[in-house]
């Protein structure tokens, strides 16, 4: 009998969601659940955002998440001592039993996510079971991995997304009528998103929400070095051992579909009329005096036909497009498939950055990654340095060249909404 897609080897090769003994905050202990959270770290890029959260509550997660101190063994042991006086306190307390926890985000102009935070089983990239679009930046990775040895904890959860098949059966058939009960927490944050939070403990839930993922494969949305970081730290610890798993947030998008929005692009040390100068001969370059919705919208029409991008920095906005199709031969690497080839960032990294412009990718003190584009012309303005704005990717192209093992440029999406860090913890040694 053919038994694909149903033996327990191949059960196993899917995904394999545990539960957990959640930590969360005492909502008696903090001023409130909105103060003390905060949106991922790599969100927080900026002094006068790091502050604010600070100062919202001295229990901001802020605190463990993004520590600030001299050097960064200091801020990493300020972050484990800071957990350790939580806990100590009661600040933050450990749920009376393991379970999954469903997570729904929602917002007044209609968007609605619910998926699902649980401990995940590290896989390799040959189970093809957890597939990463994106590439990594290692000192990114040992930066977090530094910080998860010092606090032994899962301070916020990825976002992973799967493509369910909408059964009655599935896990989404679970997650609608736990919601129907009172959520464990509730919470209006000052983004305007309303977020809840709810315990499955039932073990018949448990079961059917495992049978189900373990016929699935899941895409990383946000969290690539966090990912990456769990690996590194399950490869130093012995297994079996807590290091074995991961904190994600599983969220369907055949039933709740996420927004894929651009990461934009901020060169410090290169004016714009620099940055525009070098392009002759080798994109088509437009002048447009024009407010930066209306400077968006142009951008979107020019990437329809092909590679397009928007600098700023200098009261302006100048389109980029039509670039030399030469050029693009002479630097866009050939051995990957046309749909990578194609990529705005792969255009940008491979062309732009390397060829014309000279600025390595990885290097903070010459490029930053910032997901909101107003506040990323802001700082160019500011600074005297050149904004590229990004025109999104579709997710049906990340998802089909994740598929096939190609990873995209760094920072080429942004998935979301992305989940909240703060309303559940987990702690390895707990």
């Amino acid at each position: 009998m053919n038994t694909a897609g149903h033996s327990e080897a191949t059960a196993r090769r899917g995904l394999e969601l545990t539960p957990f003994r959640g930590l969360r905050y005492d909502p008696d202990r903090v001023g409130s659940l909105a103060a003390v959270t905060s949106p991922p770290y790599d969100v927080v890029v900026r002094p006068d955002g790091l502050h604010h959260l600070q100062d919202a509550d001295p229990h901001n997660i802020v605190r463990l998440i993004l520590p600030q101190a001299g050097t960064p063994s200091t801020r990493n042991e300020q972050a484990a001592q800071t957990l350790r006086r939580w806990l100590s306190e009661g600040v933050l307390t450990t749920d009376d039993e393991p379970g999954l926890y469903v997570y729904e985000q929602s917002d007044a102009g209609g968007l609605l996510q619910r998926g699902v935070i649980g401990a995940l089983r590290l896989s390799d990239p040959s189970e093809h079971v957890v597939l990463p679009h994106e590439d990594v930046m290692p000192h990114v990775v040992a930066d977090r991995a530094a910080l998860m040895r010092a606090t032994s904890a899962n301070l916020e959860p990825l976002l992973l997304t799967y493509r369910g098949n909408g059964s009655a059966a599935d896990t989404s058939a679970v997650i609608e009528r736990i919601i129907e009960q009172p959520p464990l927490l509730a919470t209006t944050t000052e983004d305007g998103f309303r977020h809840r939070l709810w315990a499955i403990t039932a073990t018949e839930d448990l079961d059917r929400i495992q049978t189900d993922l373990a016929r699935h494969q899941a895409l990383i949305a946000d969290g690539h070095h966090r990912w990456a970081t769990y690996r590194r730290l399950r490869a130093e610890h012995p297994s079996p051992s807590p290091w074995d798993y991961g904190l994600v947030l599983l969220v369907d998008t055949a039933r709740y579909p996420l927004r894929v929005r651009a990461i934009h692009r901020l060169l410090h040390g290169l004016p714009v009329q620099d940055a525009v100068a070098a392009l002759e001969d080798r994109f088509r370059v437009r002048r447009l005096e024009a407010p930066l919705p209306l400077a968006l919208e142009s951008l979107a029409e020019a990437a329809r036909a092909g590679n397009a991008f928007l600098l700023a920095g200098d009261g302006a906005f100048h389109l980029l497009d039509r670039p030399d199709p030469g050029l693009l031969a002479r630097t866009v690497p050939a051995d990957r498939p046309p749909a990578w080839r194609t990529l705005d960032a792969t255009v940008l990294h491979a062309t732009l950055l390397d060829h014309i412009w000279h600025i390595p990718e990885d290097d903070p003190t010459r490029i930053a990654y910032i997901h909101d584009a107003a506040a990323t012309v802001r700082k160019a303005e500011r600074d005297g340095g050149t904004a590229v704005l990004m025109h999104p990717v579709r997710e049906e192209v990340v998802r089909d060249l994740a598929r096939q093992g190609v990873t995209m440029p760094r920072k080429s999406t942004s998935f979301g909404p992305k989940p909240a860090s703060g309303l559940v913890l987990r702690a390895l040694d707990l």
